[in-house]
């Protein structure tokens, strides 16, 4: 007994120590495709150059290598490093979710979360000429947030577009957290049918946007809503930096309360976790976080449910690990499906939404047939 005991902690530790590994050369090996592959193909070798040196490398007379390192350090690198923030923060949402309703089912695109970012940035891009001529504004503004193929030329200033989404995120997270919390328990019933009641609505509120748009504005819309890293910037990449860091720096410190909400919100309680308190600050996180990804590249789904769960599989349900690990690989997947999306049908550009759907709709319906069996069992 005494020798089991003594062997668990080694037993367990060494499996975190090989995925973690694993991950960090998955994410290399994802930002170096994402560097590397497109439109223009350059080396590994040169990517790594450029990425020294600045763009100034040796031979920098060579008309190639200063075409190279303008495409690495102005499209790639801001997009690579917008695919690593978003995919990282929407997995986290996710975990973060799954942790609240205590059920590996709930992600902020299946429950409506994304849903009402999306509402919210929707009503910007469709009403915000109409709210700038309301108050007085005039001329257009410079595009900081959204890329000119998904932001209209004149809408509101920069900063309401992730604000909107932000508070369309948090209205669907409170509004699915008072509808599936009955007396302290989450029915995972009643949260996925909440949720995609919720969705539903929020889609069709947009459908009413859409209907109300002129021309330009339903093809922002189109291709918006599909969600895509493409036209990144470094001033998007600092704004969904100041958005999403946080999140990601704060998360480990919910680890603990997570841990303790598994086993019920009166046991949690007496535990010592201010249960309510925990609550408001996953909501407000998940909110920010998603929020900022719906306003920085449109509705993208999926990434909060099948990274978490994969992640279970792996290093285990202990929150204070897998949120760190949801970060990363969230990331590199999200970054992944950026490189397919540019890749299947080059050199047109496949909506980045549509990719992580094929991914991830397979990975839910394997989910729920993998839940249903055991509970037969």
């Amino acid at each position: 007994m005494a020798e089991a005991r003594a062997a668990r902690p080694s037993g367990a530790r060494r499996p975190g120590l090989v995925v973690w590994a694993i991950l960090g050369l998955v994410l290399a090996g994802a930002v170096l495709m994402s560097l590397g592959l497109g439109a223009v193909s350059i080396p590994p070798g040169r990517v790594a150059a450029i990425l020294l040196h600045g763009g100034g490398e040796p031979g920098g007379g060579d008309t190639g290598a200063a075409r190279d390192a303008l495409v690495i350090l102005n499209i790639r690198l801001p997009r690579t490093l917008l695919g690593l923030l978003v995919g990282a923060g929407l997995a986290v949402s996710g975990a973060l979710m799954q942790g609240l309703f205590r059920n590996p089912l709930a992600d902020p695109a299946l429950v409506g979360v994304s849903a009402g970012s999306g509402l919210g940035a929707a009503t910007v891009i469709v009403l915000g000429d109409r709210l700038r001529a309301a108050l007085g504004l005039a001329g257009p503004l410079p595009d900081a947030i959204l890329p000119e193929a998904i932001l209209p030329e004149a809408i509101l200033p920069e900063a309401i577009l992730p604000a909107a989404a932000f508070l369309g995120g948090l209205a669907a997270t409170l509004a699915l957290y008072v509808v599936a919390s009955r007396a302290g328990r989450t029915s995972v019933a009643t949260l996925l049918l909440a949720g995609i009641a919720l969705a539903a609505l929020a889609s069709a509120l947009t459908g009413l946007l859409v209907y109300a748009s002129d021309d330009r504005q339903l093809r922002d819309l189109t291709f918006w809503l599909l969600g895509s890293l493409g036209g990144a910037t470094w001033a998007k990449v600092l704004a969904s930096a100041l958005a999403i860091l946080p999140v990601l720096v704060l998360v480990p410190w919910l680890g603990r309360g997570l841990n303790a909400l598994v086993l019920g919100e009166a046991e949690a309680f007496h535990l010592g976790i201010a249960v309510e308190r925990l609550k408001r600050r996953v909501i407000l996180l998940v909110a920010l976080a998603v929020g900022a990804g719906v306003a920085a590249a449109g509705v993208i789904g999926f990434v909060g449910l099948v990274v978490p769960h994969a992640l279970r599989l792996l290093i285990g349900p202990e929150h204070r690990r897998l949120l760190p690990a949801c970060a990363v690989l969230g990331g590199t997947l999200l970054v992944l499906a950026d490189v397919a999306a540019r890749l299947v049908v080059a050199p047109a550009e496949l909506p980045i939404g549509i990719v992580t759907a094929l991914v991830g709709a397979p990975a839910f319906l394997w989910l729920l047939l993998g839940r249903s069996s055991v509970a037969h069992d």
